[in-house]
């Protein structure tokens, strides 16, 4: 019996959208698949991947920075780090690149590691991490990470095997209150509209406020902002809901609308429609809903996608669209001619790769690029064999000489060429 280990410590969605390459080694049927988490995601991690055996350990909140943190995280997992490095693993899917992650690779043999490993003293990061890291220099034509991670196997199950297709549960619809950083999410009054003209569209138009404790408040405003019979058959849940509770209500949606949050892939984990909102430096290539069934709109402006750490200095021009009378329209009639300018919608869809979203409304100026190099990535992968235009100058863009020398590792093909 083979035993596979996937190490993924990073936040809430990150480990949903470890989903298709936890399926893919599932489906394998030949071994144990070992999950190791960030201990405050465990009952997560339960509800999520009850095939997968759970190693939690404590990767965030010791308040410390640098290698003290390090350091107190070694010492304080020290029993977890041993029962899974006399596990025997044959594969190791370390995903995260962070200190503690080529910690962690330095339990196993070298040539057992996927991603970030740990080599005579060495941290070392593996050809398709390498990749990932050049194309990320051009966002517009990302990869959804949930691709990225799965593709770590040659034998990826297809893109529409991951999730169910989303269709509407009977409970009404939830709406999550913001995202991690504020400007990826709409302004409380905006949310509120585009809330309150949904629910008069929905069979049950009841409202679910969904957020962490910290997001209470912002659900207390959004429903002074709420019409008063809007706000009667609505229920702030902010920072009142555990992750039992959270799956258990998500699931029972009608639809969910949200910014790029955990929420949202929670909800296309289960198959509840999501209607999305990205902003800023939210880019639904590279974090969108995955799976059928659900509808993205981005904002497209010059200075996007742009990066968190930075400060906005366009005075968040990304958010015009949204607050364009029309928008709201648009919304309830789907109608290309009614979205406003700034805006792209997207209906998911999948291809031979994977996760891919089909414009219906407004300006896609990279479709044509992206479409070109999701077809040089699927023949990197194996998972086709179709010719592209530009092949040859995306080779020049992510292949390094000792891309070539390099000894190939289990599980990432060497570059395929005709």
């Amino acid at each position: 019996m083979k035993h596979y280990l996937v190490i993924q410590i990073a936040r809430f969605g990150d480990l949903i959208q470890t989903k298709r390459l936890v399926k893919t080694l599932l489906s394998r049927q030949d071994g144990e698949v070992h999950l190791c988490i960030d201990s405050s995601l465990k009952r997560l991690a339960e509800l999520v991947y009850p095939e997968t055996i759970l190693h939690p350990i404590a990767a965030h909140g010791t308040g410390l920075n640098g290698e003290q943190a390090i350091q107190t995280m070694l010492m304080d997992n020290r029993k977890a780090f041993a029962a899974m490095r006399n596990t025997g693993f044959d594969e190791v899917y370390n995903l995260n690149f962070s200190p503690l992650n080529f910690r962690l690779a330095a339990l196993f043999a070298p040539e057992t590691v996927r991603g970030y490993r740990w080599q005579n003293g060495q941290e070392i990061i593996s050809t398709w991490s390498q990749m990932a890291m050049r194309w990320s220099r051009q966002r517009r034509i990302a990869v959804n990470l949930v691709d990225f991670w799965g593709l770590y196997c040659t034998d990826a199950i297809a893109p529409e095997q991951v999730n169910p297709e989303a269709t509407p549960k009977g409970g009404g619809i939830g709406v999550v209150l913001a995202g991690r950083e504020s400007r990826r999410s709409l302004p409380p009054k905006l949310l509120a509209q585009i809330s309150a003209a949904m629910s008069k569209g929905n069979q049950n138009s009841r409202l679910l406020l969904l957020g962490s404790v910290s997001e209470r408040r912002a659900g207390e405003e959004l429903l002074r902002e709420l019409p008063e019979p809007v706000a009667a058959n609505t229920e702030n849940l902010a920072g009142k809901t555990n992750w039992d509770a959270l799956l258990e209500i998500v699931g029972s949606l009608d639809r969910v609308l949200t910014p790029d949050t955990g929420t949202m892939h929670l909800a296309a984990h289960l198959g509840t429609p999501v209607n999305a909102f990205f902003l800023s430096s939210a880019w639904c290539f590279e974090t969108g809903p995955y799976g059928l069934g659900h509808t993205v709109y981005q904002a497209v402006t010059h200075c996007l996608p742009c990066l968190e750490t930075q400060a906005c200095t366009n005075s968040l021009e990304c958010l015009d669209g949204f607050l364009q009378p029309q928008f709201i329209r648009f919304l309830l009639t789907g109608k290309a001619e009614h979205a406003p300018c700034g805006i792209t919608a997207y209906h998911t869809e999948v291809d031979d790769f994977g996760i891919t979203y089909e414009p219906f409304a407004g300006e896609d100026p990279d479709a044509q690029q992206r479409r070109e190099f999701r077809r040089f990535l699927a023949r990197h992968v194996g998972k086709s064999r179709e010719d592209g235009h530009h092949d040859h100058a995306f080779a020049r863009q992510l292949y390094r000489d000792k891309d070539w020398l390099a000894e190939d590792i289990p599980g990432i093909p060497s570059p395929v060429f005709d």
